[in-house]
């Protein structure tokens, strides 16, 4: 079974450019189970083994997104066993995925982005740092991957430009602000370390997204923010703000690098429902 599973993940490596995150969550839906089936015999999983494991789960309260996504991981694994060979049928095949509710994502208003933008204030190297992060990622609408990522060679100041590698390490060149450039540079000219990352944690390496999530709830807590920001908000507060100002879906969904187009038209149910409540609120007869 483990060679198998290894097999699968080579070629999803080499094939699809899946990233390490990924092809470790593909590893760990996998191994979990084949924990819970008990045996390690590709050959004898069946349909009603995967019902068992789902139910199995649901027991857990696992969440629907978790479930499946695990399902997916087991369908696309023995997918490629039957291309090899291996299994004459693949068993995931006919297993229905939970139903996902649409969740509409967090955004924060223009002002409370533009707040939070501005919180670190005083020339602090650490506050500098924290104005260059959070002017990038709202002025970009990168992933936080993809912002502790930057290298110096991937940041062109002149020309506000700037080239990250997102999802299946897909490079894509994409422009960047003014205020965004002149706070990384602020921030650059006023460290003495040389490294190429371009942000770096107090030991002089390059940052984490944990660290990312560190460094918002600080200035969240000392802004008295009424609502959670979690770093993901600057991405969708990007996107819904550069729709609600007139920017098309498809340059929406090249900036952010989304494969698909109906991944980012999720944010245009949130512009939507915006223009709804100013209609309701402004016409006479709403």
């Amino acid at each position: 079974m483990n060679s198998y599973i290894q097999a699968f993940l080579n070629k999803l490596s080499v094939e699809k450019n899946y990233s390490d995150h990924t092809l470790l969550n593909y590893r760990l839906d996998l191994e979990e189970f084949f924990k819970f089936h008990g045996s390690e015999d590709v050959k004898g999983v069946d349909y009603p083994a995967l019902r068992r494991f789902l139910a199995q789960l649901r027991s857990l309260d696992r969440k629907p997104r978790s479930v499946a996504r695990k399902l997916s991981s087991l369908r696309s694994f023995f997918k490629y066993l039957q291309r090899e060979g291996v299994v004459e049928k693949n068993p995931a095949a006919l297993v229905q995925s939970p139903k996902l509710d649409k969740s509409l994502p967090h955004f924060l208003s223009e002002e409370d982005a533009i707040r939070l933008v501005e919180s670190p204030e005083d020339d602090r190297l650490s506050n500098l740092r924290d104005k260059a992060i959070f002017e990038t990622l709202y002025s970009t609408g990168i992933r936080v991957s993809e912002l502790v990522g930057l290298s110096l060679q991937d940041v062109d100041l002149i020309s506000n430009i700037i080239k990250v590698f997102g999802k299946g390490k897909k490079e894509r060149i994409m422009p960047i602000g003014d205020k965004a450039c002149t706070a990384i540079q602020t921030y650059l000219d006023a460290r003495d370390n040389k490294s190429e990352a371009i942000f770096l944690n107090r030991s002089g390496t390059r940052l984490s997204t944990r660290s990312i999530r560190n460094v918002i709830n600080k200035h969240i807590t000392k802004e008295a923010f009424a609502q959670k920001v979690h770093p993901h908000m600057f991405r969708h507060s990007f996107a819904t703000h550069m729709l609600d100002r007139g920017a098309d879906l498809r340059s929406v969904q090249e900036l952010l690098g989304h494969v698909n187009l109906s991944t980012t038209q999720i944010y245009t149910h949130l512009t939507t429902d915006r223009l709804k409540k100013v209609y309701e609120k402004a016409h006479p007869r709403a």
